[in-house]
C-alpha cells in the first residue's frame, strides 16, 4: 500500500479534482466543496474562470494551463509544485478540466504524490467523451443503433513512424468512438479508419467549445469531414464522434449555444462567460 494511501475520513494535503468538461453547473457538488476551503488552487486552461470565482479570496491561484505547443509549465515541474505546497502544510487544490484520470494526467501526478509521501484524493469528474457528445444531442449507446463506444486520444507525437492507437482494429470492433484532442490529426485518423473498413458514409460530428455557450457543431460524412472541418477553420477544443450516434442529433438537440452549427455560423473564438447553475 502506498504511503499516501488513506482512510476515507483522514485530512488530504492534495485534491485533483476534475472540473468538468466546461459548464460550470457540472462541477461535483464534492469538488466544490474543496475548491472553496482550498489555500492553493493549481488549475488548467480549460477550466471555466468562474469556477475560481468560488475560491476563497486568500487562495493562491496557480495558471498552469496547456495548449498545443505551449506549455506554461513543464509537467514535472506541476508535480514539484504540488509536492512543494502540500509540504509546506497547505490545502492543495488540483483543479483538471473533464476527468482527471481521461487523458488528463492525472495519474502521473497522482504517481509523483504518492512517490513522495502526500496524502492526496482523486474527486472524478465529468468527463468531455460523454458529456460534451450529450450537449449535442448524442447518446454515445442508444438501443438499437450503439451497443459499445470507445474513448481514444487524437493528440499524438506526429513524427512517430507508428500511432500508439490501433485504428485499424477500433474502426469496426466498437459502434461509436469519441476521439479527445484529434482536431490536429482528423484528416490522418479519418484516412486510417476508412482504410480499415469503416463505411465512407459513416456520421461524424465535431463538437467545439462543447457544453458552454460558445458550442458549435459541424457534421458530415467520414470520407468528407477533415474537408469541411479544413473549410470552416476548426480549431480545438474539439471533441469528436463517429457512429451512427450522430444522426440522433436533430431529433435529440436540446441545448442551443449562440454558436450554432459551426457549418452554417462563423465560429466563435472563444467560450463566452455564463451563469453558474444551482447544484
Amino acid at each position: 500500500m502506498s504511503r499516501a494511501a488513506r482512510r476515507r475520513d483522514e485530512p488530504v494535503n492534495v485534491a485533483l479534482v476534475g472540473a468538468g468538461p466546461g459548464d460550470p453547473g457540472l462541477m461535483t457538488v464534492r469538488g466544490l466543496a474543496l475548491l472553496r476551503r482550498a489555500d492553493v488552487i493549481v488549475y488548467d486552461r480549460l477550466v471555466d474562470r468562474r469556477l475560481l470565482d468560488e475560491a476563497r479570496p486568500d487562495a493562491i491561484r496557480v495558471f498552469v494551463g496547456k495548449a498545443s505547443g505551449h506549455h506554461t509549465r513543464p509537467q514535472q515541474e506541476i508535480h514539484a509544485l504540488l509536492v512543494r505546497h502540500a509540504e509546506r502544510g497547505r490545502r492543495v487544490l488540483r483543479l483538471k478540466g473533464g476527468d482527471p484520470f481521461v487523458f488528463g494526467r492525472g495519474g502521473e501526478e497522482a504517481e509523483a504524490l504518492a512517490a513522495a509521501g502526500i496524502p492526496f484524493e482523486i474527486v472524478p469528474g465529468v468527463s468531455s467523451a460523454v458529456a460534451v457528445p450529450a450537449y449535442a444531442g448524442i447518446p454515445v449507446t442508444h438501443r438499437g443503433t450503439a451497443s459499445s463506444f470507445a474513448v481514444v486520444t487524437g493528440h499524438e507525437d506526429e513524427t512517430k513512424e507508428e500511432s500508439a492507437v490501433d485504428w485499424a482494429r477500433l474502426a469496426t470492433a466498437v459502434d461509436t468512438l469519441v476521439v479527445l484532442m484529434g482536431t490536429r490529426s482528423l484528416e490522418r485518423i479519418a484516412r486510417a479508419l476508412l482504410d480499415a473498413g469503416r463505411a465512407p458514409g459513416t456520421p461524424v460530428a465535431l463538437v467545439r467549445w462543447g457544453t458552454t455557450d460558445a458550442q458549435a457543431i459541424v457534421a458530415g460524412r467520414l470520407d468528407r469531414i477533415a474537408t469541411l472541418a479544413a473549410a470552416v477553420r476548426l480549431a480545438p477544443p474539439v471533441v469528436i464522434v463517429i457512429g451512427d450516434v450522430v444522426n440522433l442529433r436533430e431529433r435529440l438537440a436540446w441545448f442551443h449555444a449562440p454558436g450554432g452549427d459551426a457549418a452554417a455560423a462563423p465560429l466563435p473564438q472563444r467560450a463566452v462567460s455564463f451563469a453558474m447553475r444551482p447544484s
